[in-house]
């Protein structure tokens, strides 16, 4: 008889239980699920730090610059700097690319854009691929490490794109932080999900019907029409009301959201989303002080646009240039503060002589004035450091402070050679 026994159909053997039941399997399994990308840009606190600080640096335009003789200038008329801030040959222009860089750096295993150049190294067009649309392939050597990019079924060499990777093992990928806190993003995205849920609802519970006595067929189809009616958010139904027999009652099985405290977790744990960008909430909010500003500039903006310069000097530079070349934002626009602020450092830097007049000028975006004169003191000595004259405009008059330097030193040879009388 046992050996033609019916053997009972069970999901796990080793364990005994079955995952038929729904709510069974979303408590096993419903924690290890890692949300997507485009869940995580549903969840408004995500959605507003990665656009914030992908706006912040889309407007910042990048420079190429050279050390000369212990000297750094910019270089101008570079393809490349017009390929980065203006035309990039692709369909979207710099401003967007810099934009979907971001986006894929921080949601996504990094950013990939293709290098067009010819054998001579000349690059003629910066492509932006979709990080969906990549796959690596990797060396499992730990030491000299190497790997194959993909696109759509086409290897390519790494030095073929321009990579720019979040917390990266040398592997070619970079990690997101949903993988890094998936818990977080899990947790606004279901509540979000619920919200939707109960609002869709008019705000009623789940539950279910508990008869103490049979019911018919159309008992039961009455019923059940006079629930969806209740739980639908129609405009059209007037009145949602179900009328129970007698004997029959409703049990709740959920809380509402009020029970929950949904509004005080969502501040929290959009809070905690704010800290893994490293954005000061009060920014979204309208009381960002000073102090909150510069933390948002120092500890989002920067460490996101250090990777990207790294990235443009190992990947658009030639090996000869690398030495003494390097790719910057200019980040003024960020640290230049409020007009009070800059005019005060513009102040103390005027009166400290280490900058010109024409010097603010330029950085307020005004015409120069051609006045080159830096101040010595007694308020109206002038230096034109050009010409080396100086200026008294009291007395009107104009030295040469080359002829005076020579003249003095005339004077201490005459001295040296006198002879001296007894």
């Amino acid at each position: 008889m046992g050996l033609f026994r019916k053997k009972e159909k069970r999901a796990d053997e080793t364990s005994g239980v079955s995952y038929e039941d729904s709510l069974l399997t979303a408590l096993l399994n419903g924690s290890s699920q890692m949300i997507t990308r485009e869940n995580a840009l549903k969840i408004p606190a995500v959605s507003a730090c990665v656009n914030l600080i992908a706006e912040k640096i889309a407007s910042l335009p990048i420079k190429l610059y050279e050390k000369v003789d212990g000297e750094v200038k910019e270089v101008e008329g570079d393809n490349r700097i017009k390929l980065l801030n203006g035309d990039t040959g692709d369909t979207i222009n710099a401003a967007e690319m810099r934009k979907r860089w971001v986006v894929d750096y921080f949601l996504g295993k990094g950013s990939y854009t293709y290098i067009d150049s010819d054998i001579t190294g000349k690059i003629s067009g910066l492509y932006y691929v979709d990080e969906q649309n990549i796959s690596v392939t990797s060396d499992p050597e730990p030491i000299f490490k190497k790997y194959t990019i993909l696109c759509n079924g086409k290897a390519y060499f790494p030095h073929q794109f321009l990579k720019i990777l979040r917390n990266t093992k040398g592997k070619g990928v970079g990690t997101s932080i949903i993988s890094e806190s998936p818990i977080v993003m899990n947790i606004l995205y279901n509540t979000m999900l619920f919200e939707n849920g109960s609002v869709l609802k008019g705000g009623n519970k789940k539950g279910f019907l508990k008869s103490e006595t049979q019911q018919t067929k159309p008992s039961m189809d009455a019923i059940k029409e006079a629930w969806a009616l209740m739980f639908s958010n129609s405009s059209d139904v007037q009145d949602n009301i179900v009328v129970l027999n007698a004997g029959m009652d409703f049990k709740e099985t959920s809380s509402t959201a009020v029970e929950m405290q949904l509004n005080e977790n969502k501040t929290t744990n959009s809070t905690e989303i704010c800290k893994l960008f490293c954005v000061p909430p009060e920014i979204f909010t309208g009381n960002a002080t000073e102090q909150a500003e510069t933390l948002f500039v120092k500890n989002a903006i920067m460490p996101a646009i250090n990777t990207i310069e790294a990235a443009l000097d190992s990947d658009l530079l030639l090996e000869k240039e690398k030495a003494t070349r390097y790719y910057a934002f200019d980040v003024r626009e960020l640290t230049r503060g409020s007009t009070k602020q800059r005019y005060e450092a513009y102040e103390i830097g005027l009166r400290s002589n280490f900058l010109q007049l024409d010097q603010v000028r330029k950085e307020e975006d005004m015409e120069p004035l051609g006045f080159n004169f830096i101040k010595l003191g007694l308020q109206d000595v002038l230096l034109d450091p050009k010409t080396n004259k100086i200026y008294t405009p009291n007395t009107n008059a104009t030295a040469d402070l080359s002829m005076q330097t020579a003249k003095i030193g005339e004077e201490k040879e005459d001295i040296d050679v006198a002879p001296i009388e007894n």
